[in-house]
């Protein structure tokens, strides 16, 4: 397939905390009027629109058609996807292949999520009431934690080595004021948090959130013509579990070893050349994990990458500069898509003072779906360039 190449010419979000107040369709309409005011087009200049919501958690029927319905984006072809966790991120992957195709010039993605609207304060996730394993009652953070428990038995790791992820995300979001919480945590209020599911602590899983946030992407040339700082999408990769029904090694994100090879490839890079990653943290588990699937560090390498501060300012690579789920929150449908805006802002040198230094390359990470038999569901990895 012939590809045009697709740059960001437009991002906006909402902070990220609970608005039980505020409506999901009005969380999208702040994300999108950002978008668009920070483009510089009109919105009649956008030809097609995706909005990420994760299993109509949130209540409305055709949401992306009531967010966009009085913004001047009448009769435009938008459609709602949905994949989990990985919602926002898709559609953005899906406005991007409009572009990259030539169906469209400019196109828009869009998530969102209000969970404070449909689920009570302190529930956890769980695969489907039909899935194999939701009978058995697993849930996400018993599925992370039964991770956490072998990856500690393999390779050494502590209680404190993971206390070290939530502290360097929260001092992250101390910096970023669209995160959920910015006051100062440490290893011991870690590890003296609420017991969750041995060996996850409270402040060793993400929280529920609110939010919306929305990417407009364009051709490179129609990207030069506004001006803009151009932040070229190098590769937009979707990548589906494989089934398996027998033994399963719980230390290997096998989805993302796959998907981000297939990322890199895509965008002609390596591990080595990344800056920044934004990675689907909803446990602290996973930082270890997926700066191994991602090849930062060989299997059972991860423990000694965090505790040397290598996925931190002045290491390796950048993990979570903007807090993480961990302390941003998990809108679960608009991270994917907050993600990417948070990557846009660093490779233009606009993310303050939690700016990753010489931002050239950002990799943006996150997966979606418990479901029997799967690694995960769905994983969507994005590589943006400067």
């Amino acid at each position: 397939m012939n590809s045009r190449e697709v740059c960001i010419i437009g991002v906006g979000m909402t902070k990220l905390h609970k608005k039980a107040a505020v409506p999901v369709d009005e969380l999208g309409r702040q994300a999108v009027m950002a978008a668009v005011k920070d483009s510089g087009i009109s919105p009649k200049e956008i030809q097609s629109i995706y909005i990420g919501e994760m299993g109509g958690l949130s209540g409305s029927i055709c949401l992306g058609q009531r967010i966009c319905a009085t913004l001047g984006l009448g009769g435009v072809p938008m459609a709602n996807v949905e994949s989990a966790c990985s919602s926002g991120a898709i559609a953005v992957h899906q406005a991007w292949k409009d572009v990259a195709t030539g169906r469209t010039d400019i196109s828009m993605g869009i998530g969102v999520q209000h969970l404070s609207g449909s689920r009570a304060s302190g529930t956890a996730f769980a695969p489907d009431a039909n899935d194999p394993e939701g009978i058995q009652g697993v849930t996400m953070p018993g599925i992370y934690a039964m991770r956490a428990m072998r990856y500690m038995h393999e390779f050494g790791a502590t209680p404190e080595d993971l206390a070290l992820v939530a502290v360097k995300n929260r001092r992250h979001a101390m910096m970023n004021p669209y995160s959920s919480f910015q006051n100062p945590i440490t290893v011991e209020d870690v590890l003296n948090s609420k017991m969750i599911s041995d060996p996850l602590n409270l402040l060793m899983c993400c929280p529920n959130a609110d939010g919306g946030a929305a990417v407009i992407v364009a051709t490179k040339e129609k990207a030069r013509q506004l001006g803009a700082k151009l932040v070229r999408i190098a590769a937009s990769e979707i990548t589906s579990g494989i089934f398996t029904n027998g033994f399963r090694d719980m230390t290997t994100m096998e989805i993302t070893y796959r998907g981000s090879k297939e990322a890199y490839h895509m965008a002609g890079l390596g591990a080595e050349d990344i800056n920044m990653v934004e990675c689907h943290d909803a446990f602290v588990i996973s930082e270890f994990l997926y700066t191994e699937a991602m090849g930062f560090c060989g299997h059972g390498e991860g423990v000694e990458f965090i505790r040397k501060g290598m996925a931190d300012y002045g290491g390796k690579v950048v993990f979570s500069p903007r807090g993480g789920l961990l302390s941003c929150g998990h809108p679960t449908g608009c991270t994917g898509t907050a993600q990417i805006v948070e990557a846009t802002w660093h490779l233009r040198g606009e993310a303050g003072d939690r700016q990753v230094p010489d931002c050239k390359a950002a990799l943006t990470h996150v997966t979606g779906g418990g479901v029997y038999g799967l690694d995960n569901a769905a994983c969507t990895i994005h590589i943006l360039t400067r």
